[in-house]
């Protein structure tokens, strides 16, 4: 008996193969130079050219339903208004680096599709080649949970400083100083908010954590480890499990707001989340709901299990609480000396049910920075000046907060 998409799945991964065989050519040369979408009957053909052949591996997924691409290291030399705009049975398409030697297209779908077919010809002439992969719709009960379930489990390796898998197996930390865990939200495939004159939450975030971490570092006081320090995707676990394997002290998710509302031009400011399972209002609910959906963007299914175990959950529930006052405390602290540099929205401090600060042991909070659906924030925070003064400020408070735990103990 054969799954449902099973037989695709085989004949998505035969294509590869042959792909691969005959175009493709090293993988640090190939460029991504166009997309195009045509509708053709009832199908939908999305079309990349390439500047050289490489392996092209294709699959589905649902909840929600999506065509993923899965590439080589390709450089995209893409319009950066392509994928906001779908056609046919295309809502939308995203790309970039999913990870280390790895780049990911995904497209969303308005229903569930099956690949009709996914030929790579090249065009007369040239080196360069083009990617064409044929859409049908399909009924929801054949297409099942799509031909991929199986094939993202492992997506990413979270990266060190210097860009490399970053290491598991304990604490990290052999000078004994306090670590102070950056994560730079978004990045790769996953570009986060994108703003007012189209400047991507995640090239701010990451500017902003590398200028935090320089002037941190200059303190001689912290060990300072990035979760991402280049425009690589890390998954949410990852980042999870990065500061859990780097024995974090204090985590600062870093993100950058954006709604779509007809008052987002007016609405600005920073805002400091940390984490709750009830939400303070509807705005941080959305909020968190969002940033959740950070992995399922970059086409990485749910593999939450959970966890029966009462003993340890109450044991959890312990730490969970202590860590809940110690982010509470470093929020209040944050929120005073950002508010001194740096515009703060209307409610500077909520908390909801952030995947990402759901850690037993490391106190964490989440500083959107602004809106950057508002023009004034977001030019703003692409100046230097401003990312330098939010830096320090941040700083300040990280130095404030250790500064009371220190003169706390014992």
């Amino acid at each position: 008996m054969r799954l449902p998409g099973e037989p695709l799945l085989n004949i998505i991964v035969a294509v590869a193969a042959a792909l691969c065989l005959l175009l493709a050519r090293p993988a640090a040369s190939a460029e991504a130079l166009e997309t195009h979408m045509t509708i053709t009957g009832r199908s939908t053909i999305f079309e990349l050219t390439m500047s050289e052949g490489v392996t092209a591996q294709v699959f589905t997924l649902a909840n929600p339903y999506r065509v993923v691409v899965d590439l080589p290291d390709v450089t995209f030399r893409l319009d950066p208004s392509a994928g906001q705009k779908g056609a046919g049975l295309i809502s939308e398409f995203r790309y970039g680096l999913f990870a280390r030697h790895k780049s990911r297209i995904v497209i969303d779908t308005k229903g569930p599709v099956k690949i009709h077919s996914a030929n790579m010809t090249r065009l007369k002439g040239t080196s360069a080649v083009k990617l064409a992969i044929a859409l049908m719709p399909m009924d929801v009960a054949a297409f099942g949970g799509g031909t991929g379930a199986g094939m993202v489990a492992a997506a990413d390796e979270p990266l060190s400083d210097a860009g490399s898998p970053g290491r598991s197996g304990g604490p990290q930390n052999p000078l004994g100083k306090p670590v102070v865990v950056i994560d730079p939200g978004h990045g790769g495939i996953d570009p986060g908010a994108i703003g007012a004159n189209g400047v991507n939450e995640k090239t701010i975030v990451l500017a902003v954590a590398m200028q935090l971490k320089d002037d941190l570092e200059k303190t001689g006081l912290y060990e300072v480890r990035l979760t991402r320090s280049e425009d690589v995707f890390v998954s949410l676990d990852n980042r999870l499990k990065y500061s859990r394997d780097n024995d974090a002290s204090l985590f600062i998710s870093l993100h950058a707001d954006s709604i779509e509302e007809k008052a987002a031009a007016s609405i600005r400011g920073a805002t400091i989340y940390t984490l709750s399972n009830m939400a303070t209002d509807k705005e941080a609910r959305i909020m968190a709901e969002k940033e959740n959906a950070s992995d399922l963007l970059a086409g990485i299914e749910n593999l939450d299990r959970g966890n029966d175990d009462q003993v340890k959950n109450i044991l959890i529930d312990l730490m969970k609480r202590e860590t809940s006052n110690f982010s509470a405390d470093f929020s209040q602290v944050l929120a005073k000396r950002l508010s001194k540099t740096i515009a703060m929205s209307r409610v500077p401090r909520r908390s909801a049910a952030f995947k990402v600060l759901k850690q037993t042991d490391s106190p964490s909070v989440l500083v959107e920075l602004g809106y950057i659906s508002n023009r004034t924030d977001e030019e703003q925070m692409l100046t230097p000046e401003w990312q330098s003064k939010v830096a320090s400020a941040i700083t300040g408070a990280v130095q404030i907060y250790f500064n009371k735990r220190t003169v706390a103990r014992p």
